[in-house]
């Protein structure tokens, strides 16, 4: 399996070239979103891509260990063919949709994923601005390597998934012919899923297929111009503060928790969560109440934004 390359490695110089061309067509025909590009916002977004290299090649000896005995173990055995890969693909990016969407409606997961979404700006290199805290995605992934797929391969399916996600980060495409916006996420689709306006909120979670959202309630359609970025945003360009900026924010949560479940509320609940108030300390003032909304805003919560 040692044959199945890293396609985002060997991907990086296709990225250079075409944020270069985006960078020149802003420059040429600025068009609605002559913002595309701020000089301090794109140099966050490449620094936070390089970090996560250096750190997704931590967390891969871990999760690679942890593959390697599970894939062991299970009895099952799935060739890795030329017939066969696509299907994996397949595979990969439903069980994608589930962690995308997982790193949405769990605040410990958002803590991760919130980087990705911290930009207020949407191009080609919004598509680099990754956590480097990505262990997290690793269980999503157990399914298929119990069921015979090996680790390799599930890695290759992965790196994939992404290099695909690049090229989605953009204004400059609008909306391509009806067919393929049916099946494949577009552009259009992953300007959806970065907005921040309500009706936007958690939806278009799909990597290469869009089909799951639709499938499963959480397809939105682009009908009016996104606002990029988090309901509260951040105002640092630093990376490390970028990229642990949620993770402090659960922190000081829990310092101020005044029950285990609350502690507990904040950590594996959605980002927007707060604790309920006891009627008769609202009824008595003694404090301020934000009730739990009947549908979650992953982006409520910046940790200070």
């Amino acid at each position: 399996m040692s044959h199945l390359p890293d396609a985002v490695l060997w991907s990086i110089p296709a990225f250079v070239v075409l944020t270069i061309l985006e960078i020149a067509s802003h420059r040429l025909h600025p068009g609605e979103d002559a913002d595309g590009y701020d000089a301090k916002d794109a140099v966050t977004s490449v620094s936070m891509g390089l970090g996560s290299l250096v750190f997704d090649f931590l967390w891969k000896i871990p999760t690679v260990a942890i593959y390697a005995v599970v894939h062991e173990l299970t009895p099952m055995r799935a060739p890795t063919l030329w017939w066969t890969l696509p299907m994996m693909l397949i595979v990969q990016d439903f069980f994608y949709y589930w962690q995308h969407r997982g790193h949405h409606v769990i605040r410990i997961l958002w803590a991760c994923h919130v980087v990705h979404h911290s930009s207020r700006r949407f191009n080609l290199t919004t598509a680099l601005r990754q956590p480097w805290t990505a262990f997290t995605s690793w269980p999503f992934y157990l399914p298929m390597i119990a069921l015979g797929v090996h680790p390799a391969a599930v890695a290759f399916c992965y790196s994939a998934n992404l290099v695909y996600q690049f090229w989605i980060h953009t204004e400059r495409i609008d909306k391509l012919p009806r067919p393929l916006e049916y099946i494949f996420n577009t552009p259009s689709h992953h300007r959806v899923h970065h907005a921040s306006q309500g009706g936007y909120l958690d939806r278009n979670f799909g990597g290469i297929l869009i089909v799951w959202d639709r499938m499963f309630g959480t397809w939105a359609r682009e009908t009016h111009k996104p606002v990029f970025g988090l309901t509260k945003n951040i105002s640092t360009h630093n990376p490390l503060r970028v990229a642990t900026h949620e993770y402090a924010a659960i922190a000081r949560d829990i310092q101020a928790a005044g029950h285990w479940r609350e502690c507990a509320g904040h950590v594996f609940r959605r980002p927007g969560w707060q604790p309920e108030i006891p009627r008769g300390d609202r009824a008595a003032g003694t404090r301020s109440t934000d009730p739990e909304p009947a549908e979650f805003d992953s982006t409520a919560r910046g940790g200070g934004c």
